[in-house]
């Protein structure tokens, strides 16, 4: 099996990343974890017990000047993880989740250590949202997916997640700096971060995100929920196929080591095989 090490930055993010851990300490082994928290105020919970959790001096005061530099400090934080022993590694947020299809009957550090990786692969992005008057608040004592049923198949969620090489990832982990990106058959990557309209509207009450320009991108990010509750749902197997085929080959004009799929907003239904995995 391959040495694979995941590595996080969060603030003020304790909802998120106590399911990050659970996830990937399941998967990877809580000692394979490597959690930065952006910001000495910052206090580290419990639950990171076993992971290797640090405060850092917090980096930027404004949005793009702070999602630069998050991705720098971490991108340099993989190679060293790289230098360090570790075959791959995993750069997530702490509300993304890399998952293998059930239907593989493997675990994540399985499919990966089967995979011949060169620089980096991808999941497929699904960005999920809430279905208004059919699925309520969001809890944390439940799995997600008992909860979630509907994503939107993202083109922004289609990251380059896992690298082989050192390399710097752009902000966001959406891109590779110099390199294209494949795009793993079975692996998908579940975004949480605007899947419940009541925690989009507590975030605009956080005077700490609002101070680093984070308004105008939390109002952009409802639009998920504005689709899913609006679309019908298609086919989960039919429509990923489909659109693991379009990004793999359709790239936009600015940005060539980035996918595109003709702006289709393609809405699916989870099947029941995948409800306990997050």
């Amino acid at each position: 099996m391959k040495r694979i090490a995941a590595v996080t930055m969060v603030r003020n993010d304790d909802f998120y990343l106590t399911k990050w851990v659970r996830y990937y300490g399941a998967e990877l082994g809580k000692e394979n974890l490597y959690i930065y928290f952006d910001g000495t105020d910052q206090t580290i919970g419990d639950f990171c017990q076993g992971t290797n959790a640090f405060l850092v001096p917090k980096i930027g005061s404004q949005v793009v000047e702070a999602e630069k530099g998050r991705l720098k400090f971490l991108s340099g934080k993989a190679a060293e993880l790289l230098g360090n022993g570790y075959d791959l590694v995993i750069g997530v947020d702490a509300d993304e989740f890399l998952v293998v299809d059930p239907k593989r009957g493997v675990s994540l550090s399985e499919f990966l250590s089967d995979m011949d990786v060169d620089v980096s692969v991808s999941g497929l992005g699904l960005d999920f949202g809430q279905k208004l008057g059919e699925e309520a608040d969001i809890t944390s004592d439940e799995p997600f997916l008992r909860q979630r049923s509907y994503a939107l198949i993202g083109t922004r969620y289609t990251k380059p997640s896992v690298v082989a090489k050192p390399c710097v990832w752009g902000s966001g982990f959406h891109r590779i700096k110099g390199h294209n990106f494949h795009i793993a058959k079975d692996l998908y990557l579940l975004h949480f971060g605007y899947f419940d309209m009541k925690r989009i509207q507590d975030r605009f009450a956080d005077k700490d995100r609002l101070a680093q320009g984070w308004g105008k991108h939390m109002k952009k990010r409802s639009r998920t929920i504005n689709v899913v509750s609006s679309k019908k749902a298609l086919d989960f197997d039919c429509w990923t196929s489909f659109a693991r085929l379009c990004q793999s080959i359709v790239r936009p004009p600015y940005a060539w080591n980035k996918p595109a799929m003709f702006n289709l907003d393609i809405v699916v239904r989870i099947p029941e095989r995948f409800r306990d995995l997050v």
